[in-house]
Order: structure tokens, then sequence, then C-alpha cells
């Protein structure tokens, strides 16, 4: 079997410089001042009032912990973690901006694949790093699609990488642990969660698909003032249209009519532009990707 000896050859290089490691890797996360504002969010009023309860935390720890003695139960209490679940695009990642925007806080995203690695022990050490980089910054710190690093531990190891994905598993747990930062993890598969991070997350938010009412709200939002809009083409009219779509098909909806118009060199977008826009937008759902959330018993 070959032997892959410049792999070998750099991953001990990597060992042997944990300085310049480290700086290396900080330099993977860096902290972004929020595009999105808190107060243009479109969900439920439920939604809402449960992000509203979670943020309570933060802007009131002084008399939760002090005033009203939760720091003789919780006495590590100064961090926080929130998870936003939902179908794609309901507005989770908005949410998670508009939640640094509100606290004056730059915002830290992470994937997973910048803290993925092949080489054995990298990904532990990526994982500390972009926590001490929120430490550093007083960022949020923002893991999109927290499903591929929340999911179960391997109880059965049957291979090296099993090992590395329960070591992946651990050192994050640990690194919550002594966050005193914040924390937002947003998946649209919450059911794959180990256990052990469903219990250290103060708060599970769900965000569903919008009402009608909320579609109406998010047409609002979407519908620049600028766009030439036929006079029948309205938040109104667009809203019973586009039920048990999202905020972000409602957003491809008004790219594509939009399209769609100028290219046929019209001087304003038509309900026919829409409704075409619509139609395509719901059978890509269908034939491309599975629309269903899976992630949710109701």
């Amino acid at each position: 079997m070959p032997i892959d000896w410049l792999s070998d050859a750099r991953s001990k290089n990597k060992a042997d410089n944990p300085a310049e490691n480290l700086a290396e890797r900080l330099g993977l996360f860096s902290p972004e001042p929020p595009s999105r504002r808190l107060a243009d969010l479109i969900v439920g009023a439920e939604t809402a009032r449960q992000l509203k309860t979670a943020l309570a935390k933060i802007e009131h720890h002084d008399k939760l912990y002090r005033e009203w003695g939760l720091e003789t139960i919780h006495p590590e209490g100064r961090g926080i973690a929130l998870n936003l679940y939902g179908p794609p695009g309901t507005g989770k990642s908005f949410a998670a901006e508009g939640i640094a925007e509100h606290l004056k806080r730059l915002i830290i995203r992470v994937d997973y694949a910048q803290i993925e690695s092949r080489f054995v022990g990298d990904t532990p050490k990526n994982i500390v790093a972009a926590f001490e980089a929120a430490r550093e910054a007083n960022a949020v710190l923002f893991f999109d699609e927290a499903d591929s690093v929340l999911s179960r531990r391997v109880t059965n190891i049957t291979q090296a990488a099993d090992y590395g994905v329960n070591v992946s598993r651990s050192t994050l747990l640990l690194q919550l642990d002594q966050f005193d930062g914040v924390v937002i993890f947003a998946t649209n598969l919450a059911s794959n969660y180990d256990p052990a991070f469903v219990r250290r997350i103060l708060a599970h938010v769900y965000f569903p698909l919008p009402s009608v009412d909320s579609l109406e709200r998010l047409w609002h939002y979407h519908l620049p003032p600028k766009l030439p809009l036929n006079p029948e083409v309205t938040p109104e009219t667009l809203a019973p249209l586009s039920e048990g779509l999202s905020g972000g098909d409602v957003l491809n909806v008004v790219i594509l009519a939009a399209s769609s118009a100028a290219e046929r060199g019209a001087s304003a977008l038509t309900l026919a532009d829409f409704e075409g826009a619509l139609s395509q937008v719901r059978r890509s759902k269908v034939e491309v990707g599975q629309s269903t959330f899976m992630g949710i018993i109701e």
C-alpha cells in the first residue's frame, strides 16, 4: 500500500510548530460586521417571542444571576448557546446576523469545511481556534448547517475516523461549557443532533414556513421601491399564491420574475411574470430537491 509521505511530513511539521499553527488557525475565522438587522426579520409571533426570551438572558444577565440568584444554581452562566432550526430559507441565518447586530457585536461564521481536516488531530484544534477567535473579538460565533458538527457520536468504533469524530464532538462540548460568549447554531436537520448538545443549548427556536400573513410582509420586504410593477402585482395578491414557500423562495421568485420581464424588454413586471417564477420554484423543490423538512415532528 503506498504511503502518503508528504501528508505525514506536513502533519508532523504542523505539530512541531504549535504557536505558528495556532496563529494560522485563528486566521481561518475572521469576524465581520453583520449585514442584517433583527428588526427586519420576518417570522411568526411564536418564533419572535422565543428569540426575545433567549436574548433576555443576555440583556438582563446581572438581574437574573445576581439579583435573582441564578448564579447559585448555574455559576458558569455567562455564555449562551442558541439553536435555530427549521426548513431551508426560513430566516435562520438572517436571525443569526440580526442577533449579532442587536448585540452590537461582530459575527464569525463557521462551516464544516473550515474546521474539518484530513490531518489527524487537526479538526479539534480548528474547533478550539474558532472559539478563541470569538473570544478575542467578542464576536457572535455562528455555526451554519450545524448538524454536520453536532451529529451523534459513534458508539461502535471500527476505524480511526470514528475515533476522530468522537474526539471532535468532545472538544466542541468542552468549548461550549467554557465559552462565556454567544454561540448560534442553525440547521435543517435538528434530529441529527447528539443529545449531549441538545442539553447544553439554552433555547431551541423553531423557524416554520411562513403563514400567509408573514408571506405578505415578506413580499413587502422583497419588492424594492424601484422595481416597476403592474398595478395588479401587490404583496396582498402574491401572498396567497406563494403559500408553502419560504422567504428564501420568495427572493428567488422576485429575481426570476424580474429577469423574465427584462429578457422580453418589458417596462414593468406583470402578474404572469410572478406566476411563471412561482411555478418554476415550486417545480424545482419537487424535481431537484426534497422540500419536506425531516427534522420536525409536529
